[in-house]
């Protein structure tokens, strides 16, 4: 028994024809004829029923199929394998983030099993990031809210609150908290339009009827930052992304916490990518433990 005879009868049987399974294989018909009929000729066993154009397997042909389909399954798994590892071996995976600081650990373990894939990281804010995986300029996105998820395949993060900062030179540098209508007092520093974090709190304010003032909008959160840290505004983030910087005061906002969903996405019809498939793994097994 040779394995391209076992092929032949698996294509054959699957086809119900020999000149289909020719064309699968893309071999010719008396090539495959020849396999089956020497398969069934060295074990004295008919395995097809041939009547007129009609073919159909007889019980030990039935029970044939049954073996050659586990053993071509197993055969299509392993080729799987190998290539999930190959295409993991090298490449290239692109990510939008709003803030790496929800991702820090998942980049940290995916490196380690995956040396060979060199990752490129891009900042934006909601609306650009999906820009960016609908123009398929990216792979990955990592962003705090998400209007329509419906072309996307998610995994949460994390949730966490909004908060206030203000550098440690600040006149508010001593208040644990601070209610919205008293934040109207003092200018804001604020990132540029279609930032998730100022959207939800300009809603707010808008619907309790506070005007606040944006004093300087600054494009990233880094800018922010260093802006807020020169003493010159009060800024705003998720406070999973508040890190322990020794310039600046975490101060909390008074009333109903405005709290951040920070999700992880890739477009539906991608996330069978192995590296993006081989991320997404990771960060739910990280989420697990």
């Amino acid at each position: 028994m040779r394995y391209v005879q076992l092929r032949a009868f698996h294509h054959v049987a699957l086809a119900g024809s020999f000149s289909q399974a020719a064309r699968d294989l893309s071999l010719t018909q008396p090539a495959i004829s020849d396999q089956v009929r020497w398969l069934e000729e060295e074990y004295d066993v008919p395995l097809f029923v041939r009547k007129r154009r009609q073919l159909t397997l007889t019980p030990a042909g039935t029970r044939l199929l049954a073996a050659t389909r586990r053993l071509f399954d197993a055969e299509g798994e392993a080729l799987d394998v190998l290539q999930e590892e190959r295409s993991l071996r090298a490449g290239v995976l692109r990510i939008a983030a709003d803030s790496v600081d929800h991702i820090l650990d998942v980049l940290t373990v995916y490196r380690q099993r995956f040396p060979g894939i060199q990752i490129r990281i891009v900042g934006g804010n909601s609306s650009s990031i999906v820009e960016d995986l609908l123009a398929y300029d990216v792979d990955i996105g990592v962003l705090g809210e998400l209007a329509d998820e419906r072309p996307f395949e998610v995994l949460s993060l994390n949730v966490s609150p909004v908060v206030l900062f203000v550098a440690r030179s600040h006149p508010l540098a001593g208040h644990a908290s601070l209610s919205l209508q008293a934040l109207s007092a003092w200018p804001l520093v604020m990132r540029e339009e279609g930032s998730r974090t100022r959207l939800m709190v300009e809603k707010l304010a808008a619907a309790e009827g506070i005007a606040l003032r944006c004093a300087i909008e600054a494009e990233g959160r880094e800018a922010v930052r260093r802006i807020v840290a020169a003493g010159v505004g009060v800024g705003m983030v998720s406070e999973a992304e508040f890190d322990n910087d020794p310039r600046l005061v975490k101060i909390t906002l008074e009333g109903q916490p405005l709290t951040m969903h920070e999700k992880l996405i890739c477009l539906k019809d991608r996330r069978n990518g192995k590296a993006i498939q081989a991320f997404f793994a990771t960060a739910r097994r990280l989420m697990q433990e």
